[in-house]
């Protein structure tokens, strides 16, 4: 289709920009488009992708939780978990409520990734989260909290006396996973109480 004169050598509408009158993609086209580039296969698309949507930041959270959730194999999900990791503070409290929406074992995996790798930041609301009925959705949410490892060893610590007794609980789990890292903090906790 060509513009209303329909001269020869008119620009065919689709490759006019219908965007906004300056010409130029709103933000919901700009974070669907780049979440499309995520499954580029020239790997510095990908990587530039991901380092875009980090910029575009919280708007685009949503959207890379839902493209987790939908897509079709793990190299897609592992692409837009890695941004919403990049994306960090703004991606915890909604990547933790989907994993509540979401049972599919793959997605939590790959949210849980992303908590972890956001670190610091996702430690309080990890365990918090911890509370849910959900067994499952506890483990996940350990194992990202385990990632973050020794940052997350003193305020798991401080959960072992909480008044929520799956809690406390999940909390003694979880520093028994860590290992060598969680181990010794939950060891001096038990001495200090006897």
């Amino acid at each position: 289709m060509y513009h209303e004169n329909n001269h020869e050598g008119a620009t065919p509408r689709s490759v006019i920009p219908m965007s906004g009158t300056d010409g130029k993609l709103s933000t919901e086209e700009k974070i669907r488009d780049l979440i499309a580039a995520l499954n580029d296969p020239e790997i510095d698309k990908r990587h530039d992708a991901v380092s875009a949507l980090r910029e575009v930041g919280e708007p685009a959270v949503v959207h890379l939780i839902a493209a987790v959730a939908q897509a079709q194999d793990n190299d897609q999900r592992w692409y837009a978990a890695v941004a919403l990791s990049r994306i960090g503070g703004p991606a915890i409290v909604p990547l933790i409520a989907a994993m509540a929406v979401h049972t599919s074992r793959d997605f939590r995996k790959y949210a849980a990734a992303a908590l972890g790798e956001i670190g610091v930041p996702a430690i309080d609301p990890l365990i918090d989260g911890m509370a849910t009925d959900d067994r499952e959705l506890r483990g996940f949410l350990s194992q990202a909290l385990c990632r973050i490892g020794r940052p997350a060893v003193e305020p798991l610590t401080r959960r072992l006396g909480d008044e929520n007794e799956v809690l406390r609980s999940c909390a003694a789990l979880t520093l028994w996973q860590m290992g060598e890292t969680g181990l010794p903090a939950m060891i001096k906790q038990v001495q200090d109480e006897e």
